[in-house]
């Protein structure tokens, strides 16, 4: 009966696994202008993502010149950002996005200690 339960338990952790592993992923990237800090942010995230991500993501990009108000309702207060909107919680990571590790971290794709979840 024990050694039932924790087959279970386990299949159980393996599904959670699987489905977040299926997860698809909708960000926005916020820049601003055509910098080459903007243009540099951008092709790290679409890099990093597809990457990582496969076809699971959308990936929007935001200049907050030529949208100012969706960055300002954002709450957007520096650039680059890139915002997690799905799967919840949402989460922003803010600066420079060429340090793949923490962005895998922010995003909730690799643990602390490099293990993915």
């Amino acid at each position: 009966m024990l050694a039932t339960k924790k087959t279970e338990a386990k299949t159980r952790g393996e599904t959670t696994r699987a489905s977040a592993a299926r997860k698809k992923f909708k960000l926005r990237l916020y820049v601003a202008g055509a910098t080459p800090r903007s243009i540099r942010a951008i092709e790290d995230a679409q890099k990093l993502c597809s990457k990582h991500l496969g076809d699971r993501f959308t990936l929007e990009v935001i200049d907050i010149y030529q949208r100012p108000a969706l960055a300002r309702d954002e709450q957007i207060v520096a650039v680059p950002t890139l915002v997690r909107r799905l799967p919840e919680p949402l989460r922003k990571l803010v600066g420079d996005l060429s340090d793949s590790e923490r962005v895998l971290i922010g995003l909730d794709l690799l643990l602390r200690d490099g293990r993915k979840p």
